[in-house]
């Protein structure tokens, strides 16, 4: 009972250092996160010399927080009483408690807040290790970043993506990681470094399952197969995968690979983005009109009419596009049947634009073109 007891009072003890802690930093200067927030508001209104120096404080604030903080329980463990405790951490609390170390217990609660209790170990050591590395805001390093890249900077912006990624285990946001890597497979695809694009690329793939999953490529071979023997109406009744995530990523290593001849592995990379893009519509015309079954792309199509949030992500995924080289690299491939069901179905698309054109062209004359370097320029 008296144990429950004194962990409820420093459970209190801790709060209200912490409140008090907070309440003279606030007299002393704005929250970095307030500075982050803030730096967005410039970045998006175009003021990006502002939002610069607005991100760089934010960095610096959390930083100094941070090491008071350190400082603060560094001095906390240099007390000769509690250097007798050893690295206990329950002991070391108890002695902040007894002692009303209002400094030390803010440090404490602030860690508390940002990480778990447990992974601490019961260690004072790990606990000035844990507020050595919340010095760090990968947020504030990304939107860096950001204003370097908008001005031209590439270098620099990719040094500061990769910062960022480096400390994407402190990210808040989940799923912010993956946002980071795709700015950096940009900047390499625009600096026209293929190797570390292609390599970045297949890191945000290993978070798609389906794919990772199948090291020896047997669903993707069954896949093609499947799109060979039986066209694709039936492909996309066998096959749904909504996973937009990645789906950008196969489509980014589709087009690569069809640029650098790699047809069979291009295929591979173009069928998920395909699969993925129709996934998505298709579920989207289900939640309108529950009774909907696919039929074929036009019957798709023709639901999509009234739809324009999905014609807008239909332009965004370069839908039509995709389904283009697509059909190359199946043809590159040896698999002229379906790359002549997707011709056709270009063909007769006036959506389609360029692509339609292209197509028609393909479906009287079919050849391995040698693609150009904006096969690579995608959204």
């Amino acid at each position: 009972m008296k144990k429950t007891a004194a962990k409820f009072f420093f459970i209190f003890f801790l709060l209200i250092s912490y409140q008090l802690a907070a309440q003279q930093l606030s007299r002393q200067q704005a929250p970095w996160w307030f500075s982050l927030e803030q730096g967005k508001l410039l970045f998006r209104s175009g003021e990006y010399g502002d939002a610069l120096v607005a991100f760089e404080e934010a960095r610096r604030v959390r930083s100094a927080v941070y090491s008071r903080m350190e400082q603060d329980f560094i001095e906390l463990l240099s007390i000769s009483e509690v250097r007798r405790l050893g690295d206990s951490l329950e002991l070391i609390e108890k002695y902040i408690s007894d002692g009303y170390q209002v400094r030390a217990a803010a440090a404490l609660a602030e860690l508390y807040y940002r990480v778990p209790r447990a992974a601490l170990a019961n260690s004072g050591r790990r606990v000035l290790s844990e507020l050595n590395r919340l010095k760090d805001y990968p947020e504030a390093e990304y939107w860096i970043g950001e204003v370097y890249r908008l001005d031209g900077e590439l270098a620099v912006a990719l040094k500061q993506y990769e910062k960022a990624y480096e400390l994407r285990s402190l990210l808040e946001t989940p799923g912010f990681d993956v946002e980071i890597l795709y700015k950096i497979v940009d900047i390499h695809r625009q600096r026209q470094e293929y190797p570390e694009m292609e390599k970045r690329a297949l890191e945000i793939l290993e978070r798609d399952s389906l794919w990772s999953g199948d090291p020896e490529g047997a669903l993707r071979h069954a896949m093609i197969q499947n799109l060979k023997n039986d066209g694709f109406v039936r492909f996309l009744t066998i096959y749904r995968y909504n996973n937009p995530v990645v789906e950008r990523a196969h489509r980014l290593l589709g087009l690569f690979y069809y640029a650098s001849g790699r047809h069979y592995q291009a295929q591979e990379h173009l069928a998920f983005a395909f699969m993925i893009q129709n996934t998505v519509l298709i579920d989207e015309v289900i939640r309108k009109r529950y009774d909907y079954s696919f039929t074929g792309l036009n019957g798709l199509m023709a639901e999509l009419n009234d739809r324009p949030e999905l014609l807008s992500y239909m332009e965004d995924v370069d839908y039509y596009k995709t389904i283009y080289y697509f059909a190359d690299s199946l043809y590159g491939a040896g698999n002229t049947l379906p790359a002549r069901q997707f011709w056709t179905f270009l063909g007769s698309r006036g959506q389609a634009r360029e692509w339609r054109g292209r197509a028609q062209g393909q479906l009287a004359n079919p050849l391995v073109s040698s693609p150009a370097v904006k096969v690579l320029e995608i959204p």
